[in-house]
Protein backbone atom coordinates (compact mmCIF):
# COMPACT_ATOMS: atom_id res chain seq x y z
CA UNK A 1 0.00 0.00 0.00
CA UNK A 2 1.92 2.86 -1.08
CA UNK A 3 -0.84 5.47 0.16
CA UNK A 4 -0.41 6.86 3.62
CA UNK A 5 -3.71 8.41 3.56
CA UNK A 6 -7.20 6.54 2.29
CA UNK A 7 -9.85 8.38 0.76
CA UNK A 8 -12.75 6.12 2.30
CA UNK A 9 -15.06 7.87 3.73
CA UNK A 10 -14.73 5.74 6.84
CA UNK A 11 -11.20 6.03 7.48
CA UNK A 12 -10.16 8.62 10.12
CA UNK A 13 -7.39 11.68 10.08
CA UNK A 14 -3.93 10.73 12.11
CA UNK A 15 -3.79 11.41 15.56
CA UNK A 16 -1.59 14.48 14.82
CA UNK A 17 -4.00 16.11 12.49
CA UNK A 18 -5.92 16.71 15.23
CA UNK A 19 -5.17 15.83 18.84
CA UNK A 20 -4.90 20.14 19.61
CA UNK A 21 -8.72 19.96 18.88
CA UNK A 22 -9.89 16.52 20.76
CA UNK A 23 -7.57 17.97 24.20
CA UNK A 24 -10.72 19.28 25.10
CA UNK A 25 -13.17 18.21 27.06
CA UNK A 26 -16.75 17.14 24.72
CA UNK A 27 -20.62 17.93 26.74
CA UNK A 28 -22.93 15.13 25.85
CA UNK A 29 -26.13 16.37 24.43
CA UNK A 30 -28.68 15.82 21.92
CA UNK A 31 -29.89 19.09 19.88
CA UNK A 32 -30.57 19.73 16.03
CA UNK A 33 -28.69 21.97 14.18
CA UNK A 34 -28.28 22.65 10.31
CA UNK A 35 -25.58 21.20 8.14
CA UNK A 36 -24.01 21.88 4.98
CA UNK A 37 -21.31 20.88 2.73
CA UNK A 38 -19.28 24.24 1.95
CA UNK A 39 -20.33 25.83 -1.31
CA UNK A 40 -23.52 24.10 -1.55
CA UNK A 41 -26.98 25.33 -1.00
CA UNK A 42 -28.63 22.39 0.31
CA UNK A 43 -29.38 22.30 4.35
CA UNK A 44 -29.19 19.21 6.01
CA UNK A 45 -31.17 18.61 9.31
CA UNK A 46 -28.40 16.82 12.06
CA UNK A 47 -28.50 15.77 15.21
CA UNK A 48 -25.50 16.83 17.22
CA UNK A 49 -24.68 14.03 19.82
CA UNK A 50 -21.60 15.53 21.55
CA UNK A 51 -19.78 19.18 21.25
CA UNK A 52 -16.97 20.37 22.52
CA UNK A 53 -15.06 23.50 21.84
CA UNK A 54 -13.04 22.15 19.16
CA UNK A 55 -15.64 20.35 17.51
CA UNK A 56 -18.68 17.87 17.57
CA UNK A 57 -20.42 14.13 16.72
CA UNK A 58 -23.46 14.36 14.62
CA UNK A 59 -25.52 12.08 13.29
CA UNK A 60 -25.09 12.54 9.15
CA UNK A 61 -26.27 9.35 6.70
CA UNK A 62 -24.87 11.21 3.47
CA UNK A 63 -21.43 9.88 2.42
CA UNK A 64 -18.71 12.46 2.89
CA UNK A 65 -15.08 12.39 2.28
CA UNK A 66 -12.89 12.86 5.23
CA UNK A 67 -11.54 16.69 4.62
CA UNK A 68 -14.64 18.11 3.62
CA UNK A 69 -15.28 21.70 4.40
CA UNK A 70 -18.33 22.19 6.18
CA UNK A 71 -20.10 24.27 7.95
CA UNK A 72 -23.14 24.18 10.87
CA UNK A 73 -25.05 26.78 12.79
CA UNK A 74 -24.96 25.65 16.26
CA UNK A 75 -27.70 26.88 18.59
CA UNK A 76 -26.22 30.21 20.55
CA UNK A 77 -23.29 30.24 18.69
CA UNK A 78 -24.30 30.74 15.28
CA UNK A 79 -22.67 29.28 11.93
CA UNK A 80 -18.93 27.51 12.07
CA UNK A 81 -16.63 26.08 9.71
CA UNK A 82 -14.83 23.18 9.92
CA UNK A 83 -13.72 19.93 8.03
CA UNK A 84 -14.98 15.95 8.25
CA UNK A 85 -12.60 14.79 10.57
CA UNK A 86 -14.11 11.15 10.47
CA UNK A 87 -17.47 9.39 9.16
CA UNK A 88 -18.78 6.53 10.08
CA UNK A 89 -22.09 4.37 10.33
CA UNK A 90 -24.34 7.58 9.76
CA UNK A 91 -22.18 9.55 11.99
CA UNK A 92 -19.61 12.36 11.28
CA UNK A 93 -16.83 14.14 13.37
CA UNK A 94 -16.38 17.65 12.46
CA UNK A 95 -13.32 19.45 13.72
CA UNK A 96 -14.14 23.46 13.75
CA UNK A 97 -11.91 25.70 12.50
CA UNK A 98 -11.87 28.39 15.19
CA UNK A 99 -12.72 27.55 18.56
CA UNK A 100 -16.07 28.24 20.19
CA UNK A 101 -17.73 28.46 23.66
CA UNK A 102 -19.89 25.00 24.20
CA UNK A 103 -21.44 26.70 27.16
CA UNK A 104 -23.32 28.66 24.45
CA UNK A 105 -25.45 26.19 23.04
CA UNK A 106 -26.83 25.10 26.78
CA UNK A 107 -28.61 28.69 27.41
CA UNK A 108 -32.19 28.52 27.44
CA UNK A 109 -33.56 29.61 23.81
CA UNK A 110 -36.58 31.37 25.10
CA UNK A 111 -36.25 34.77 27.05
CA UNK A 112 -37.18 32.93 30.36
CA UNK A 113 -37.01 35.59 32.34
CA UNK A 114 -40.44 35.08 34.39
CA UNK A 115 -42.89 32.46 34.03
CA UNK A 116 -45.98 33.85 32.44
CA UNK A 117 -49.06 34.09 34.24
CA UNK A 118 -51.54 32.11 32.61
CA UNK A 119 -48.75 28.88 33.94
CA UNK A 120 -49.13 29.80 37.33
CA UNK A 121 -51.55 27.91 39.38
CA UNK A 122 -54.42 29.80 40.98
CA UNK A 123 -54.52 28.55 44.27
CA UNK A 124 -57.92 29.71 46.54
CA UNK A 125 -58.88 29.34 50.24
CA UNK A 126 -62.29 27.79 50.34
Amino acid sequence: MDDQFSTDTVSALSAADFAGQRSGSRDSLMLTAQFRVTGDDKVAQVRVRNLSSGGLMAEYAAPVEIRTPVEIEVRGVGWVKGRIAWATDGRVGVAFDIEIDPMLARKPVGKGAQTTSYAKPVLTRR
